[in-house]
């Protein structure tokens, strides 16, 4: 099957299990997941979805989560947008929902192991019990921030491999006549990253998005170096994109505000002008300053830090990262990235959080060791391990370690080792840093900088992957599994439920318990689905 057809294939199975065009509000994509705002969560056919070779598995947060992987849902969004418009466009009576592709056939449910049922329900049940915990207002104003953020990620991670591609190179002294056009494309977006972080600001927090961007414009305009604000002359691009998000949500309350009060005929007029002229103004006489001092901070204290602290703090911060990841929250980091490559060129911290998938694969792959008799689990690491080791830890996490528990702890702990490793050298002396954000694992190699060639910061960052893989391994091996979780999962292949139902057998498999292992878990919340299928094209 060509490419496109497979895509479009998967985006016409996707669309009649979330309720078909009709139940779709909103369709947007990360670097992993196609994201849909859905009318009715009812319509959506859950285990279906995850049985789907293409779908590593479903999140829902505060939009209903398909993952797809890198690659892929960059190329079955646009398919699925095309199926939705077309089903908008057609009668009522709507024709039947397409046909699974050849290579979607049979379904993974009647394959699946009992195994996998099992790891599937227990992940459910604490998905569950913390859907409401996770509904915070904390927590939603982070996915708003990480929102904002996602969408840049493509631009950033193409612009720093230019960055780094220039930066070797200037050092070679190859090309000279070419490296300055390079360096233009390198900084061309990082010069105007303010107005992309304004517009969409504005468009999450529910403003005219074009007047975000027109607010948050005025940071890097070079005419502000001719305004003295308070005795301080400013600079252009003072307060980078904190001062643009900060700007653009006082335009969104501004704006909100001139739309109640300012009469429908003059709306036209008077409400994008005092948006503009309000906010405008406390951004050149407060905004600007602040964001300016806060960003400051932010890079005095990242370097303080792994100056000071860099092996403890590599070890909490490589420990640490997993759950985020697991919650989703990890994205809200976007900003104090992107702050520390406008200030230093590269962020000192994303190397370090990268140990955290070092840490997962360690653990998937003594997962893979210590259950010699389930092929369903090990079918499942062996398809989601190339994505792991590039630096995409969904799969693994949602259909492996969390749901069996203690394989997510000791992932964590490989991170740390890890963590900790890049962090001693970050102490010593020795900057690791990524000039783009996005990637990790293998994935990060080219983004990689430091403040003492490319060579020394390329052996640390290996030599922190080889850590994380041999911690994580270790401790998974050796304390990941509980005898009765041992016991529970080292089993062979059985067949499901649906299996059985199917061919007319009269034997059921074993319903799935959940022991001491699993119920000790209260603060791991949405663990997705059970085991991942691998995307297309790993």
């Amino acid at each position: 099957m060509a490419t496109e057809d497979k895509n479009r294939a998967t985006a016409a199975a996707i669309l009649p299990l979330v309720g078909g065009a009709a139940n779709v509000a909103s369709i947007a994509h990360c670097m992993t997941r196609l994201r849909l705002g859905l009318h009715d969560r009812s319509l959506v056919d859950d285990e279906a979805l995850k049985a789907l070779p293409a779908v590593m598995g479903v999140v829902e947060d505060d939009t209903y989560q398909i993952v797809l992987g890198p690659g892929t849902v960059a190329r079955v969004t646009p398919e699925f947008e095309h199926l939705v418009e077309e089903g908008r466009a057609a009668t009522p009576a709507a024709s039947p929902a397409p046909a699974p592709a050849p290579g979607d056939a049979p379904s993974a449910s009647a394959v699946s192991a009992v195994s996998a049922d099992e790891l599937a329900a227990q992940g459910a049940a604490i998905k569950a019990q913390q859907k409401a915990k996770n509904a915070t207002p904390f927590k939603l104003f982070l996915r708003k921030i990480a929102n904002i953020f996602v969408p840049l990620i493509p631009a950033l991670i193409g612009c720093g491999i230019i960055a780094g591609l220039n930066g070797l190179l200037v050092n070679l002294e190859w090309l000279p006549a070419v490296t300055p056009a390079l360096a233009a494309m390198a900084s061309g977006f990082m010069a105007l990253i303010a107005v992309f972080v304004g517009y969409n600001t504005a468009k999450e927090f529910g403003g005219t998005p074009i007047l975000g961007g027109a607010v948050a414009a005025i940071i890097v305009f070079p005419g502000v170096a001719n305004i003295d604000a308070f005795g301080q002359t400013l600079s252009p691009g003072q307060g980078g994109v904190l001062g643009a998000l900060g700007a653009a949500v006082l335009a969104v309350y501004v704006e909100k505000w001139c739309r109640r009060w300012v009469p429908e005929a003059l709306d036209v007029l008077v409400t994008p002008t005092l948006t503009v002229l309000i906010s405008g103004l406390v951004t050149i006489f407060g905004l600007m300053y602040v964001a300016g001092e806060v960003s400051s901070a932010i890079g005095t204290f990242a370097d303080w830090l792994l100056s000071n602290g860099g092996a403890g703090a590599g070890f909490v911060l490589g420990g640490l990262f997993l759950p985020l990841v697991m919650l989703g929250l990890h994205q809200a980091l976007i900003p104090i990235h992107t702050t520390l490559i406008e200030q230093q060129g590269y962020t000192v911290l994303l190397p370090i959080l990268a140990m955290a998938g070092a840490g997962q694969v360690g653990a998937a792959v003594a997962v893979y060791f210590r259950l010699p008799r389930n092929e369903s689990i090990r079918r499942t690491i062996k398809s989601a391990l190339p994505a792991g080791l590039l630096g995409v830890g969904e799969p693994l996490i949602y259909g492996v370690s969390l749901p069996l528990g203690r394989p997510f702890i000791t992932a964590c702990v490989g991170g740390a080792f890890g963590g900790g490793f890049v962090g001693l050298f970050n102490q010593l002396g020795d900057t690791v840093g990524s000039t783009a954000i996005g990637p990790s694992g293998w994935a990060l190699f080219p983004l990689l900088d430091g403040n003492h060639g490319l060579g020394s910061t390329i052996a640390i960052y290996g030599g922190g992957l080889l850590v994380g893989y041999v911690a994580g391994f270790l401790a998974t091996y050796f304390f990941g599994f509980g005898k009765e979780l041992l016991a529970e999962f080292n089993v062979s292949q059985e067949p499901s439920p649906s299996t059985v139902a199917a061919t007319g057998g009269t034997s059921p498999a074993p319903t799935a318990t959940t022991g001491p292992d699993h119920r000790d878990r209260p603060d791991h919340p949405d663990p997705g689905p059970g085991p991942a299928k691998a995307p297309a094209g790993v």
